[in-house]
């Protein structure tokens, strides 16, 4: 099976304790390397510039980046500084838009960084897919005098999303309202499945009933990558087994195998086996309640 992943590839500096480590980044690699653990084949719809020295890295992966995707502009390029679980989040550089390119992929993540898709792509992409899933966070964010990133309430047309990955800020720049009353209203957009992360914690709306699942106590090093890992897997579990059940137990137990690893930038992404004890283990504790 194949996944197509809407997004810019980054070059991120991630400072954490006065040190800067230099870094392939965004939801293209993080996904797609996921993906590729989860015996996906995977397709990029991204930009980079000559800067981007880490496609080796994608290849010895069996990730290709078209030679359409490479522009004489610099790549998109963020500084992140890292505290615990809190991060500030610096814009340095921007790449090219990414144009619509039809796909024969059996799913799509879309999943910009930063005003890479335009409303009018995005509303092309949907009409491309059966499956597919959001992270709309480049959507929502803006850049102060210093380039800082902060979000910005957004209006957005959500419908045929099969899914929606948001956190608690996410939620409310889309909608207003906060916690549960912010996933309803994402369900009545026309999203079928709406996860709300907060921290460890993941609720997942479907129908009229909410699903509750915590990532066991880790200490916490380098959350950079996380939520995308957490979307590629949720999105290739879902399309294999057509089970949003497994594919949220998947998607949670692969964001704690890569907190476990303690590793930096790309380094954290989770093996399989990794993942799947995980998922087995997380299966149990699955809460609910209807709304």
């Amino acid at each position: 099976m194949k996944i197509a992943i809407f997004s810019h590839c980054t070059i991120d500096e991630i400072s954490r304790d006065g040190t800067v480590v230099e870094t392939a980044g965004g939801p293209p690699c993080y996904c797609g390397l996921t993906a590729r653990n989860l015996k996906f084949d995977v397709e990029f719809h991204t930009k980079i510039g000559p800067d981007f020295t880490h496609k080796e890295l994608l290849e010895k992966n069996k990730i290709f980046i078209t030679q359409k995707s490479i522009v004489k502009n610099p790549t998109t390029r963020f500084l992140l500084e890292i505290s615990g679980i809190d991060r500030n989040l610096y814009l340095k550089t921007k790449c090219l838009p990414i144009e619509y390119e039809k796909s024969n992929a059996d799913g799509c993540i879309i999943s910009p960084v930063f005003d890479e898709i335009s409303f009018e792509t995005l509303e092309k992409i949907k009409k491309d897919f059966r499956f597919t899933l959001l992270d709309p966070q480049g959507f929502l964010r803006r850049t102060d005098e210093k380039n800082k990133i902060y979000l910005e309430k957004t209006e957005m047309d959500l419908t045929n999303i099969s899914a929606i990955k948001v956190d608690m800020d996410e939620a409310y720049s889309l909608t207003g309202l906060e916690g549960k009353e912010a996933m309803i209203s994402l369900q009545k957009k026309g999203v079928e499945h709406v996860m709300l992360t907060n921290k460890q914690e993941v609720t997942v709306l479907v129908k009229d009933k909410l699903y509750f699942l915590k990532i066991p106590k880790i200490d916490v090093y380098d959350t950079t990558g996380i939520g995308d890992i957490f979307c590629a897997t949720f999105a290739c579990t879902f399309l294999k087994e057509k089970d949003f059940f497994w594919a949220m137990c998947f998607a949670v137990g692969s964001a704690q195998a890569a907190l476990e690893t303690r590793g930096t930038g790309l380094w954290k992404i989770p093996h399989r086996g990794a993942i799947e004890t995980n998922a087995s283990y997380l299966y149990n504790l699955v809460k609910y309640t209807q709304i």
